[in-house]
């Protein structure tokens, strides 16, 4: 295959294509925060790509979905950062562990690579045909445009409405970042790199290397699943025994070790599956028998540390953070569902894209949740049985938990909700959260804060 673009009109097609995703992004997604634009875009790039794998895409389209329904920033973020990482699978794919892992990042990677390749490509074909009368035709809208929209007032207001307001640098970053983005998409469709490579990973682990250390640590987790199963049944009153805390303190104290227990344990099911000879039938055995108890038992590790969380959070209060390893966790409890599924036949291909794949399905996930809004109906249930709440942490959560604050009571709304104000923007910037957080502090009486 040439160094360049294989032909002087795919050369200008995909310059064109670049410079057209860029546009589209620069008009119609806002870029500092969530918005129905995020979805739009995500369409049109992958309509414009049109070769991709549709399942990675659709999962992509999802992702930046969210921006239409919540308004919390750092969830969108997230949301954002994993459906660039589907989109980028999308069009590299990848099924082992590795081509996965690369798949995911292969389109800012061959972004490097790719504006290069549409360079000589140019070279090759004289120049981008349609740059003259691209250039001529902005020179025109420059002059006409401006005329034009100060002659009459309504059509002033319409170019308003179509053209992003503010600072050009986010605009031009937007049209760049994309625009790169889409050019570097074709230059990985166009060159199709292999998606995974051969390991070259040697089993070396004899069955006497791996079966006893997983053999002791099954035997701990048993008995430490003994001790669990004795403290939940035993309540408040064997905890206040045995370890001279309450079950709240108790819950505290555990969660992070179980959490940090659950991940360690992951690897080394990962070590032991990936070095272990299996030579013979017994081999296979031991292999699934040893790894199936530990998987086995590492899930109720994650039932009893999600069971610590949620009594914790219901003693001192629910936040962001605390939501957030929540669900991070059970989603490990999945990826351990998903190891006993491989184990079974001792065989994982699909594992990568199962565990990739649930991982952004648990976002996808979390952003129906709505965690801010959750978190404000969580701590307000709190409220009603304790008589304890944190109107401060509840005025920094987003937009998303206006319509539960605004249950309170007046003094405490008040407090909660002290100079909110939800800007309306552009259809750019429509979102279902914000729509009804604007709705909702409309119709509410205006009260002062005493605190």
């Amino acid at each position: 295959m040439s160094e360049g673009v294989s032909t002087p009109a795919s050369a200008n097609r995909v310059l064109l294509t670049g410079a057209g995703a860029g546009i589209v992004a620069a008009a119609v997604a806002p870029f500092d925060v969530p918005g129905v634009g995020w979805p739009l875009l995500a369409v049109v790039v992958f309509a414009l790509l049109r070769r991709v794998r549709w399942g990675w895409a659709v999962l992509s389209v999802l992702l930046f979905g969210t921006g239409a329904l919540v308004a919390a920033e750092w969830l969108f973020a997230l949301c954002a950062l994993a459906g660039a990482a589907a989109g980028s699978l999308a069009v590299a794919g990848g099924r082992t562990a590795r081509g996965v892992f690369f798949g995911a990042v292969a389109v800012p990677v061959a972004a490097v690579r790719a504006l290069p390749w549409l360079a000589r490509g140019l070279r090759s074909s004289g120049g981008p045909k349609l740059a003259r009368p691209v250039v001529v035709t902005l020179l025109l809208l420059l002059v006409f445009v401006p005329l034009l929209a100060g002659a009459d007032a309504a059509f002033a207001g319409v170019l308003g409405s179509a053209v992003p307001q503010g600072s050009a640098v986010p605009t031009a970053v937007l049209f760049v970042s994309v625009g790169v983005g889409v050019v570097a998409c074709l230059y990985l469709l166009e060159r199709r790199p292999a998606e995974d490579g051969v390991s070259v990973l040697p089993r070396t682990f004899q069955r006497r290397d791996w079966a006893l250390p997983v053999g002791a640590l099954v035997v701990l987790f048993a008995g430490f699943v003994a001790v669990q199963v004795t403290a939940i049944l035993g309540g408040d009153a064997y905890v206040l025994r045995t370890a001279g805390l309450t079950y709240a303190e108790y819950a505290r104290r555990g969660f992070w070790q179980l959490l940090a227990v659950t991940v360690l344990t992951l690897g080394v099911v990962a070590v032991a599956a990936r070095f272990a000879r299996v030579e013979s039938p017994a081999d296979r055995g031991w292999l699934r028998a040893l790894l199936g108890a530990l998987c086995g038992l590492t899930l109720v590790i994650v039932v009893s540390a999600l069971a610590r969380m949620w009594f914790y959070q219901q003693a001192y209060g629910f936040t962001v953070l605390r939501v957030l390893v929540a669900a991070c966790e059970l989603w490990l409890g999945v990826v351990y569902l998903l190891v006993l599924v491989a184990g079974v036949r001792l065989r994982g291909r699909w594992l990568a894209r199962a565990v990739v794949g649930t991982g952004f399905a648990a976002l996808l996930g979390l952003a129906l949740l709505n965690p801010d809004r959750f978190i404000a109906e969580r701590n307000i249930a709190r409220w009603q049985d304790s008589g304890r709440i944190d109107t401060a942490y509840l005025s920094r959560l987003s937009d998303d938990a206006i319509p539960a604050i605004a249950t309170l009571p007046d003094d405490l709304r008040s407090c909660a909700l002290r100079d909110r104000v939800v800007t309306e923007g552009g259809w750019r910037e429509w979102n279902l959260a914000r729509a009804e957080a604007r709705d909702v502090l409309a119709s509410l009486p205006r009260a002062r804060c005493e605190r």
